[in-house]
């Protein structure tokens, strides 16, 4: 029987967790989120006016109609598009119309670079008051505490 007991002690079950898949199944998420990460950011270039105001939690679950107003004066409805459009004031506010229609939780956002001409967005605002819409929120940037 002794040759059994050395066979046994031989044979133990190892205690240790091997971490090796676990390391390369990280680094595998680090690399696709360093991938897919600069394609969440907004697509229109906006240059932001800083405002020293309490932050808006947005959901990504709610429903969120983002229009854009570049320097330009253009108008962009900001959906998961590769490259918006540029959109005339009406067809802005026959889509925002329709969408507030379908789904009347839904929250309008507008961004409004900081250099476009004031009426520009004013303009959208009303268009969009035309429709209906009453509950329209500003996107502004908080100010770097380090500019002053």
């Amino acid at each position: 029987m002794e040759p059994m007991s050395a066979y046994a002690a031989k044979r133990r079950p190892v205690s240790e967790i091997n971490v090796v898949p676990y390391i390369d199944v990280m680094l595998v998420l680090l690399i696709i989120f360093m991938v897919t990460a600069p394609m969440l950011v907004q697509t229109v270039p906006v240059d932001l006016p800083d405002v020293d105001a309490k932050p808006t939690e947005i959901d990504p679950d709610d429903n969120t109609l983002i229009i854009a107003v570049d320097q330009q004066g253009q108008y962009y409805i900001e959906r998961e598009e590769d490259e918006p459009q540029a959109m005339s004031l009406a067809k802005v506010q026959d889509y925002a119309g329709k969408v507030v229609a379908q789904t009347p939780d839904t929250r309008v956002m507008v961004r409004g670079d900081d250099r476009v001409p004031y009426g520009r967005v004013v303009a959208l605002m009303g268009a969009l008051q035309a429709v209906e819409i009453n509950n329209i929120g500003l996107v502004t940037e908080a100010p770097d505490p380090q500019a002053n």
